[in-house]
């Protein structure tokens, strides 16, 4: 039947269109949501661009999951990377040490241009992240997890020790948004996509925590504990924001006991790591295994052999 036909062109249209109409569509409903009025003639395009493209990808979704599914088995490169926690550790570390850098010199900058210790607090948070990951990093990029486990203890309670140093960084923040109201304001479209952004990071941070544990390695466990670190922060500059930008007809007083509540909450958390960190590094160290081994050959210890690191 002709209609038929046309339902299934329409609602399995050619890749590449819609790979194309996508972005247009992301576009032009979001220009309407923040320029336009509801019952304006490209608003209601938009909307109904919107509903096709929604409709035309869950009809194509089986045929997706199928090539990502094919893909997944036969490539070689993306085996290696499902296979080898070591790789993805480093890459994450990398990849969060660029960025960490590059967003504590912004905030160091705004800091000296403006004359305030908000934005040198903020840079200073993100220069001790910076200061950890690249320590983990140059670790993992020498050495296997396992082959220096005293060495590895030893970078785990240094890290717990520098969440000390960072807390101070976090309690500065807290107390600027506290008690001078420097917060973070934005559209609403963007702060909900943060909100997003942010509960994605946190619920990943926390699944990483628990599942690298597995492996019993200082290095990963260190890793892991800084990106929750970094996610719980993130999490009380979401607060800041939707708070600045939903709550002008609370009461005032509002925000100020959220982010109290909230910044209290995180610095006894990351304390709460930091203590635990030290406190297991050290106790671990003490063993007398630990001890005896502090001496020998980096693959010697704990009767470990020279064989590579296979997860």
């Amino acid at each position: 039947m002709p209609y038929k036909r046309i339902v299934k062109a329409l609602l399995y249209p050619p890749l590449a269109v819609l790979l194309a109409l996508t972005p247009i569509g992301a576009a032009l409903l979001v220009f309407a949501l923040v320029r336009l009025s509801a019952a304006a003639p490209v608003s209601i395009l938009s909307y109904l661009l919107s509903a096709y493209l929604l409709a035309a990808w869950c009809a194509r979704a089986p045929r997706v999951l199928s090539a990502i599914r094919t893909f997944r088995e036969s490539n070689r490169l993306w085996l290696r990377w499902r296979s080898d926690e070591r790789l993805r550790v480093r890459v994450s570390l990398q990849a969060s040490l660029v960025w960490n850098l590059l967003y504590g010199v912004f905030q160091l900058w705004l800091g000296i241009v403006h004359h305030t210790l908000w934005f040198t607090s903020l840079g200073a948070y993100y220069f001790c992240l910076a200061a950890m990951r690249g320590g983990l990093f140059r670790y993992t990029k020498r050495h296997a997890p396992g082959e220096g486990r005293r060495s590895e203890l030893i970078l785990y309670r240094r890290c717990g020790k520098s969440f000390l140093l960072m807390n101070l960084a976090l309690a500065l923040i807290v107390f600027y948004m506290v008690f001078w109201g420097r917060t973070f304001r934005h559209h609403e479209i963007t702060t909900i996509a943060m909100a997003a952004f942010t509960f994605t990071s946190f619920t990943l941070a926390i699944v990483d925590m628990v599942r690298y544990r597995k492996y019993d390695s200082p290095v990963f466990s260190a890793s892991k504990a800084i990106g929750f670190a970094a996610a719980c922060v993130s999490m009380l500059t979401l607060t800041s924001t939707m708070l600045t930008t939903f709550g002008e007809a609370t009461d005032p007083r509002l925000p100020r006991i959220m982010l109290g509540a909230v910044g209290a909450a995180v610095s006894l958390v990351v304390l709460a790591m930091a203590a635990y960190m030290i406190r297991q590094s050290g106790k671990r160290l003490a063993e007398p295994n630990e001890k005896q081994n502090e001496n020998l050959p980096q693959g010697a210890k704990n009767g470990e052999t020279n064989e590579r690191y296979e997860p």
